[in-house]
């Protein structure tokens, strides 16, 4: 039995077919995207953990079930409290919750000495005089969710009540916890367990941007470290492994590499979502740890876990300003691109988009696989910038998000520019004539764009990397529109994009500037 028939199911459902297993597999959504590679689907919200026991008790009785588990979501707790009330092989109910509550994961670190961050429990808004036992920055989050939904780090104490406001909406339970933010990188560990015996499945650099939030923009397996790094790095994953009792299953650790050492973000008693244990751990290696996890649901030990390739694989998120998606393009150009071996998309016409605060809210993914670490990066990079949306015009959401003012933007804007400009370049923007709506006959077979040189250096790029003359032909391509430069006359009373156009292309990438064209031309033809 197979809890969850989203995308990130999808390999454990296909692994248990391919190993000739009969798959009975449950989520809420009678739409989930892979119910149909069931052999049997049952519609019940994984958060129904006693409808769920009962449920496979029957089946129990009836067909011989005989293993159950996930992955990639927040349900592992339901696994454990199915396998115990069954005599399923798996890890106690009590581990489980240790492994699933954040404010238990951090007492059992504590008690066993595995290094992690100071943190104290919130069940309420704290009052405007409270004092954290700690220093800032820190991290509220809450205890019982996933994806990043409701975590930020704080700055000052002033930072504090909204930030936990948010972490607690997003807890089933109530709960948050603030914790001391740890300086340094961030990895990404998977792992299989037997007996107690730890078998590592991929060791992940993640690439974490845009604070006060932690969106994962990609990642690439394996890591580049010396091997006395990874080494403490495992050993206090596997340390936290132990603290929290799991002998008999999966586990998924974060955790950063600080000044003074390891210290474990959290671990989950499954394996890993965003595309690591079901995709860039088998390209990168060969092996399928969704096979040893399914073989340790059934009581078996793993098998096949020695990799039999050394490649590199590397994630790619794409994401979009707010808006209501108008159209897609690029999709197919991205999964021509040597190298790419998925592209998934988050995001269909119609869909609204926000700027993420979390790495549920993305409009979609890339993968790759290559032989060297610079062909795996170059490949997601570049069919990440491939895929573009266009947003429908008018909209108040767009409107609003391009209104906020780019000319002397706050440190620490979120969301921020898609281009961060010096301030010269700032004052030349400022510069620019603003000529968008003078009159022009309806109709004008062109719209010219006033050059703006500066932002035209290679080194200039948004947050995906895509330059200015990049972003300039996404504008073209997905309005179908040449939009020469302007210069020598050959406008001749065409509309002309000026400042508004430019700061639009600062403030929301091809998105923005496009959008800004949709707008023009829909005022002029009303």
């Amino acid at each position: 039995m197979i809890l969850g028939a989203g995308i990130m199911q999808g390999p454990a459902i296909r692994t248990a077919r391919d190993m000739e297993l009969e798959t009975v597999v449950i989520d809420g959504n009678p739409r989930a995207p892979c119910a149909g590679l069931a052999d049997r689907f049952e519609c019940i919200d994984l958060k129904d953990k006693e409808a769920i026991a009962e449920f496979a008790l029957s089946e129990k009785k009836s067909a011989g079930l005989s293993g159950v588990l996930t992955a990639g979501t927040d349900f592992s707790a339901t696994v454990a409290w199915v396998a115990e009330r069954l005599g399923l092989p798996g890890i106690p109910y009590e581990t489980a919750l240790n492994a699933s509550d954040k404010s238990r994961m951090r007492q059992c670190f504590r008690s066993a000495g595995v290094p992690s961050p100071a943190f104290i429990t919130l069940d309420a808004v704290p009052g405007a005089a409270y004092e954290l036992p700690f220093p800032y920055p820190a991290v509220v989050k809450p205890v019982d969710n996933m994806g990043s939904r409701g975590c930020r780090k704080v700055s000052g104490a002033g930072e504090l009540i909204p930030a936990a406001e948010d972490a607690l909406a997003f807890s089933r339970s109530g709960s948050a916890i603030v914790e001391s933010y740890m300086e340094g990188p961030e990895y990404s560990v998977d792992a299989l367990v037997f007996g107690g015996d730890v078998t590592i499945c991929g060791l992940a650099d993640r690439h974490i941007f845009f604070p006060p939030y932690f969106i994962e923009m990609g990642h690439t397996m394996p890591a580049v470290l010396e091997p006395e790094a990874a080494a403490a790095l495992l050993d206090t994953f596997k340390l936290g492994i132990a603290a929290l009792g799991i002998r008999n299953g999966a586990a998924k650790g974060d955790i950063k590499l600080t000044p003074s050492g390891p210290m474990i973000g959290e671990i989950a008693a499954r394996l890993s979502g965003g595309y690591m244990s079901g995709w860039t751990y088998p390209y990168s290696s060969g092996v399928n740890p969704v096979r040893g996890a399914i073989e340790i649901a059934l009581g078996r030990a793993p098998s096949e876990t020695a990799p039999v390739r050394r490649w590199t694989s590397a994630e790619r998120a794409f994401i979009s300003i707010p808006g209501t998606v108008r159209s897609i393009h690029g999709a197919e150009e991205a999964a021509a691109i040597p190298g790419i071996r998925d592209v998934f998309l988050r995001a269909e016409p119609g869909s609204w988009m926000v700027f993420p605060e979390n790495n549920v809210e993305k409009a979609g993914n890339v993968i790759a696989a290559a032989e060297t670490r610079t062909a795996a990066a170059a490949a997601a990079d570049r069919a990440a910038r491939s895929i573009l949306l266009r947003l429908a015009a008018p909209d108040q959401d767009t409107d609003a998000f391009l209104s906020e003012k780019s000319e002397n933007p706050p440190a620490g804007q979120f969301p921020p520019d898609a281009f961060t400009l010096s301030p010269e370049q700032r004052s030349l923007l400022a510069r620019i004539p603003d000529p968008d709506f003078l009159p022009a006959g309806k109709g004008s077979p062109q719209i010219f764009i006033i050059p703006f040189p500066g932002l035209y250096r290679p080194e200039i790029t948004d947050y995906t990397g895509r330059s200015v003359p990049e972003s300039i032909e996404a504008v073209r391509k997905i309005t179908g529109l040449p939009l020469p430069f302007a210069g020598g006359g050959s406008e001749n009373g065409s509309p002309v994009l000026g400042r508004r156009f430019w700061a639009a292309l600062v403030r929301g990438g091809y998105q923005g500037a496009a959008y800004t064209v949709d707008s023009l031309i829909r005022n002029r033809e009303a």
